[in-house]
Parts: structure tokens; C-alpha cells; sequence
């Protein structure tokens, strides 16, 4: 397959799934927003989003003082933020336009359409109108973009690519989300879980089931533990997992799987790699992670899948600007 066109498809799924991420994200700041909080609490919340995407000196040169609505515009409109909704969902079409050939009609409509669409919202004002319905349409979207690539495109390499990118951009968002969300809490998750106790119990509540909602787990978590939701067991849910879609073990068990199917003579110590990280995860355990830092663990693991994500390009793909 052509690296050319492997590239384009890995970034165009990369983008939708990104373009997810931060739907999901402000959809969860903006809920957690409406409850009653101190000023700073809020501020507080927006700043974290910010900085799960690296995003603070960037909106600060910009935009000043950190206020919803200016978290708001900059991360669903801001055409200059390549993080934002606005540019994910571009670029994903624009990667879609590219290789048009090698997707099926209903892959490349359902990206065209998304993209025409999202427009027009913007337009009429719709994320400042209901951000909260505005953000269940991005996800619906990226949803849709998915299952049409599952229902009519041919499982090859084209469509291996296709689940690289996406797992590897979930596992990303996953781990950056928790570190950030850990981070807020005012314990240090470090040595017992003695001290996990003495958080105030209803910024708890509020907090993890945020943290759950905002990945589409708080049902899981409930049928899985059937008990109060702790934070220890929202870290094991999202981190070791296998059977929960947007856990780093179940994203990275794709990524692992995917690499196999497209092999080529340089891609052994990547697959080596992968295959590494996987095993971590597989026989972890939350008690251990915690015990020497949650956020070490996940800085860590930030660096390798970002270091497979070089090495998925430099082995398969065009070193390309996206």
C-alpha cells in the first residue's frame, strides 16, 4: 500500500477521534460548570482542559484572562487552535479528500457531510446556543465516522491504518485526561492510598463521575464495581481494563493488533515496542502505579505512545506536515 496514502488515513481517523475528545471534554467542564462552585473552582476547570492539550500559552497570548466563553470559542471555533473542533474536523476531511480513492463512498460522504455540517453550525451560533447538544453532535458524528468505516470499508491495510491512528489518538487522550484530573485533586497520589480518604467526599463524587461521564464510563464503572466510585478504581477502569473501549489497555491491545496485520521489514522494533507497553498495562496493577505516581506513570506513558506514534510514520508513512 502506498505510504502515501496510509499516512492520509491514519491522520484523517486521528482527527476525528480528536475532534471527539475535545467534545468530550468541554462537554464535561461545561456540565461540571452548572453545578454550584466557587469562581475559582470554575476557572480551575478551564485551565486543566487547557493544559491537557498543552494548549495555556498559546490561548493566553491570545486571549488574555481564562473565562468559559473564551475556553469556549477557542477550542470549538478558533481556526488558528489545530486542537480546536473547527480545525480537527477539517483537517480530517481535507486527509478524507486526499485519498478519496481508497475510502468508500460512505466514509468519504459521512467526512464531507460532517465538515459541511459543522459549518453551518457554527454559523447559526449553535455551540454558543447549547454548547451541551452541540458537543453530543461531534461525538455522534465521530461515531457515525467510525461504524460506516467498520460497515462497508474492506479490512486491509487501508483500514488497519485507519485503527491505528484512532487508538493511538484514544490512548493519548485517555491517559492525558486522567493525568490532568488526578492532578486536580488535592492529594498526591503517591505511597498509600491512605491519604485518597480524606478528599472532601462530595468534590469526589462530582469530580470521578465527571472524569467517568466524560469517556462514556460511568455506566461501566457501575456495573463493573457496583460500588462508590474511588479514584483508585476510576484509575484501574481507564488504565487496565481490556474490555473497557477507552482504557490505555485496550487501546494499546488495537494499536498492538493493527501493527502486526501491517508489518514490513522496519517495523519489528516498533511492534517490539507496542508489544512492551501492552505487557505493562496487562500486568499492572493499580495498587503498584499508585504507589510510585500516578502522574509519573502516565508522563511516561505520554512519551512512548508518542514515541510509537513517530515511529508508526517513519516506518509506514510519509514524513509529511499534517
Amino acid at each position: 500500500m502506498l505510504s502515501r496514502t496510509a499516512d492520509h488515513l491514519f491522520w484523517m481517523s486521528r482527527y476525528t477521534e480528536r475532534a471527539e475528545s475535545t467534545a468530550r471534554m468541554l462537554n464535561v467542564n461545561y456540565e461540571t460548570s452548572l453545578l454550584p462552585q466557587s469562581a475559582n473552582k470554575a476557572q480551575e476547570g478551564w485551565l486543566g482542559l487547557l493544559s491537557i492539550s498543552e494548549l495555556i500559552p498559546d490561548f493566553t497570548a491570545r486571549y488574555g484572562e481564562i473565562t468559559q466563553e473564551k475556553v469556549l470559542t477557542f477550542m470549538v471555533r478558533d481556526e488558528r487552535n489545530p486542537s480546536s473542533i473547527h480545525s480537527c474536523i477539517r483537517a480530517a476531511r481535507e486527509n478524507a479528500r486526499a485519498v478519496r480513492g481508497a475510502l468508500t463512498t460512505e466514509v468519504w460522504e459521512t467526512e464531507n457531510q460532517t465538515w459541511l455540517a459543522l459549518n453551518k453550525h457554527l454559523r447559526d451560533g449553535a455551540p454558543e446556543r447549547d454548547p451541551g447538544q452541540f458537543f453530543e453532535w461531534v461525538k455522534y458524528r465521530s461515531h457515525l465516522s467510525r461504524g460506516v468505516t467498520l460497515g462497508t470499508m474492506l479490512h486491509d491495510e487501508a483500514y488497519r491504518f485507519m485503527r491505528l491512528g484512532t487508538s493511538l489518538e484514544r490512548a493519548d487522550n485517555t491517559a492525558r485526561l486522567l493525568d490532568v484530573k488526578f492532578h486536580a485533586v488535592p492529594t498526591d497520589f503517591h505511597g498509600s492510598a491512605r491519604n485518597v480518604k480524606q478528599v472532601m467526599p462530595e468534590f469526589d463524587f462530582y469530580h470521578w463521575s465527571a472524569i467517568l461521564r466524560s469517556v462514556s464510563a460511568f455506566e461501566i464503572y457501575r456495573k463493573v464495581y457496583r460500588d462508590v466510585i474511588t479514584p483508585e478504581r476510576v484509575a484501574e477502569l481507564l488504565m487496565l481494563r481490556a474490555d473497557m473501549p477507552r482504557s490505555l489497555h485496550s487501546n494499546m491491545k488495537q494499536v498492538v493488533d493493527n501493527l502486526a496485520a501491517v508489518a514490513n521489514e522496519q517495523s519489528g522494533e516498533t511492534q517490539r515496542k507496542a508489544g512492551r507497553l501492552l505487557a505493562d498495562l496487562s500486568y499492572g496493577r493499580i495498587e503498584e502505579i499508585l504507589a510510585t505516581g500516578l502522574h509519573a506513570y502516565l508522563t511516561q506513558f505520554l512519551d512512548r505512545v508518542n514515541e510509537l506514534g513517530s515511529r508508526i510514520s517513519r516506518d509506514f508513512l510519509v514524513p509529511a506536515h499534517h
